[in-house]
């Protein structure tokens, strides 16, 4: 072993993490973050004092156990907050809101999230009172379709302390 590595192998393991770091960076796959996770018990493994073939047993298991365990769970995770949320108007479908106005099947107003929006009912369905809830079931345009919901089980907490 090299000479000016004698007694600071903590230094050249804490170098491999940082590259193995860099390599992540670039990749985001959570592979070669596992491996310096491996790498970073080997060098703690070192600044203990163990020699050198023990660091390498350390960070070999270390890196297999990141690998099997810690890297699906954060691999499901990722994947998880990833699913295509829904954007503009369509992040409305399924929520409740409040009617301002009666809503029927040509007009209405529904508020929901502080924002007041013209509603309607679909052709056949039951008009929804002023102040009652209506559930959003789709977007036409800029017109909220909506369906009466139950006051106590579908309002939100923040709706029911706001009436």
């Amino acid at each position: 072993m090299p000479e000016w590595l004698q007694g600071n192998e903590w230094a050249a393991w804490l170098g491999v993490a940082l590259i193995l770091g860099v390599v992540e960076a670039a990749t985001v796959d959570f592979v070669f973050l596992m491996l310096a996770g491996g790498a970073l018990a080997a060098g703690a493994t070192a600044l203990i004092g163990f020699g050198f073939g023990v660091q390498v047993i350390v960070g070999v298991i270390v890196s297999i156990g990141l690998l099997g365990v810690v890297r699906p769970i954060a691999k499901r995770h990722l994947s998880k907050s990833t699913d295509h949320p829904a954007i503009g108007t369509a992040r409305y479908i399924g929520q409740v809101g409040r009617a301002v106005e009666p809503i029927g099947e040509q007009h209405g107003l529904l508020i929901i999230d502080g924002d007041t929006w013209t509603a309607r009912i679909a052709p056949g369905d039951t008009p929804i009172p002023a102040d009652a809830p209506g559930r959003i079931t789709a977007v036409d345009g800029a017109v909220l379709v909506v369906t009466a919901a139950s006051p106590v089980q579908d309002l939100p907490r923040r709706e029911l302390e706001n009436d």
